[in-house]
């Protein structure tokens, strides 16, 4: 190499990219929703989507929000709902049945023994304030996930699906409007704005 020719361009090291990790088993299923529930703590949504998206990377973001809502659609819990479909798009029955068993279980036995002690000792004014700042604290993980929820379609710039997001939200946070009614506008409307823009990508 001559002594006046520019020095070789180093290659910069390359950057994994967070893919999807394999399908869990039935007992990661139960593990993982038990660990979720054990934590979440005044709702289990937010801890569900960081260690189903962020941990475990067993979905991108985008599979996240589209399962969710899917599961928001469905009468019941949305958390509840999410784990069958979660469980069952991987293993299964027996994989829904793991990861709502993991769900629900714990919680449930520590409900029962909370509930026993709320009975006897609930009207302790130090309890009940303690019980308020837990309500404090729930409101405030929900809006962090919901902002979370949100980051995809706002790096997408997705102007159609923000548009619907600000819609719905107006139509039952500020003007009351009974769910069912918003649901059965929103629903169609989302389904063929999403047809018609896949259509124009592929023409």
């Amino acid at each position: 190499m001559p002594p006046d020719s520019p020095p070789a361009a180093v290659a910069a090291p390359a950057i994994p990219a967070l893919t999807v990790q394999p399908p869990p088993s039935v007992f990661a299923l139960f593990f993982a929703f038990a660990k979720m529930s054990l934590a979440g703590f005044g709702g289990v949504l937010a801890f569900a989507r960081r260690g189903i998206v962020e941990q475990h990377r067993w979905m991108t973001a985008d599979e996240f929000n589209e399962t969710f809502a899917l599961c928001h659609f469905l009468p019941g819990p949305n958390i509840v709902n999410l784990s069958v479909v979660f469980g069952s798009r991987f293993r299964g029955i027996v994989g829904g049945i793991a990861a709502f068993a993991g769900l629900v279980g714990p919680p449930m036995l520590i409900a029962m023994v909370l509930a026993a002690l709320y009975a006897r000792y609930g009207e302790i004014d130090a309890l009940r304030r303690i019980l308020a700042g837990v309500s404090c604290a729930a409101v405030g993980l929900l809006i962090a996930v919901v902002f979370k929820m949100m980051m995809p379609l706002i790096k997408r710039r997705d102007a159609v699906g923000l548009v619907m997001l600000i819609a719905v939200f107006v139509a039952i946070g500020l003007l009351r409007l009974p769910l069912q009614i918003v649901l059965l506008v929103a629903i169609p409307v989302s389904l063929g704005v999403t047809i018609i823009a896949r259509r124009r990508v592929k023409a």
